[in-house]
């Protein structure tokens, strides 16, 4: 099983963005403070995707069928 780091990723640059690059202001909220806190989801959700991927079985997905003796129906 792989580790869907895309969507965490995302979030980190955004958070970065926001929190170091932006410089607009917005009354009553801190954009610099939504940045890092966005940043530090995405961390935290990246670490837990990856520990996640560690911990999966790594059967490779295949899954093995018992064979099944048939009769035929007789009408």
């Amino acid at each position: 099983m792989y580790a869907d780091a895309g969507p965490p990723i995302v979030l980190m640059a955004i958070g970065l963005v926001l929190w170091l690059a932006v410089t607009a202001t917005v009354a009553g909220i801190s954009i610099h403070t939504v940045g890092m806190i966005l940043f530090i989801l995405g961390a935290v959700w990246l670490v837990v995707e990856m520990l996640q991927a560690r911990t999966a079985p790594r059967d490779g997905g295949v899954v093995v069928e018992e064979p099944v003796a048939y009769r035929e129906r007789r009408l």
